[in-house]
């Protein structure tokens, strides 16, 4: 598994709240369009940038942006983030990404020699980044969290690999193939997972332009808040929602309930009692801290999603 799919989802309860059903809704029952996503299964051939356009223009969007680019002819998960749901991109440019990659030897090993180097890449790896990328070409350290070999056939091995962001399989393959004292370049690549979201959500451009035409967009468009399920999360009380849509920090007294997993600096969602995003926040304090302490600043620096307005403001007595 990718590491925010092992992280402990305790929640702790700090008091018992209820929600004004006259306020905010379910996500699953919001119209979604212009706060949602859109998980697309990249074809060959155009860049990312290229089919985040096509979305806008099929969905007639003013924006719309994708989440962790994949080279053009590398197809699978790229998530597309629709209208005002574009800021969740960066709490979903750091998560894991799982490829399934179709790697060429350039001479034949044994079974047992390539299962054995391909065990050694499991761990933190040293990477410099091909010619022909976005970043600075300096050595990088990066994760691999699991790779599995799927099958072995004369020079062709397949296999599934979990990683950090911004590892460059086709790199790895490269740099597999010298370990070997021989070569090695990649095939194939598809992208199967994408932070929280997998193969399981994707669809293509062809059925999404199919269910605009025939009204049933709705279930091709996923709620923004799936975007925020490998976070952190914060639910607070309904009079603290308003307050924190101006951009306040949050504070503890405003919060119901909490996953207790979260330390300083952790990028956490913080959430409604209706399970309704409100904003994006840094962690200022641990979970640990929340729960033995009844005061102090628990998040900060927000990116808020949604409208002021939506909670009624609160007034002080």
């Amino acid at each position: 598994m990718l590491p925010f799919e092992k992280r402990n989802k305790e929640v702790m309860v700090r008091s018992e709240e209820e929600t004004n059903p006259e306020y905010g809704c379910n996500p699953e029952e919001r119209d979604n369009i212009d706060l949602g996503m859109i998980i697309l299964n990249k074809p060959a051939g155009p860049t990312s940038h290229q089919v985040s356009d096509y979305v806008k223009r099929i969905l007639d969007l003013k924006k719309a942006g994708h989440s962790g680019t994949l080279d053009p002819n590398v197809t699978g998960v790229l998530p597309i983030a629709l209208g005002r749901s574009t800021k969740v991109i960066q709490g979903l440019l750091n998560a894991g990404k799982e490829y399934i990659c179709l790697m060429r030897l350039h001479d034949e090993f044994p079974a047992k020699v390539i299962r054995k180097k391909m065990d050694e890449l499991v761990g933190e790896i040293k990477q410099i980044p091909p010619i022909k990328s976005a970043v600075k070409r300096v050595k990088r350290t990066r994760s691999i969290y699991y790779l599995e070999i799927l099958e072995i056939k004369g020079k062709e091995v397949l296999f599934k690999v979990g990683c950090q962001a911004g590892t460059y399989i086709r790199k790895l393959c490269h740099d597999f193939g010298k370990s070997l004292n021989s070569g090695a370049h990649m095939q194939e690549l598809v992208r199967t997972k994408a932070g929280p979201f997998s193969d399981k959500d994707w669809v293509i451009l062809h059925d999404l332009k199919d269910a605009k035409e025939e009204g049933k967009l709705k279930e091709m468009i996923l709620p923004v808040e799936r975007a925020v399920d490998h976070l952190p999360k914060i639910w607070i009380k309904d009079n603290a929602v308003d307050t924190i849509c101006h951009g306040a920090q949050l504070s503890l007294p405003a919060v119901a309930k909490f996953e207790f997993e979260i330390n300083i600096g952790d990028i956490v969602a913080i959430m409604t009692l209706k399970d309704e995003l409100i904003c994006l926040a840094k962690a200022k304090s641990t979970g640990v801290n929340m729960k033995m302490n009844n005061k102090g600043i628990v998040a900060g620096n927000t990116k808020v999603f949604m409208e002021r307005g939506t909670y009624p403001k609160y007034e002080k007595n």
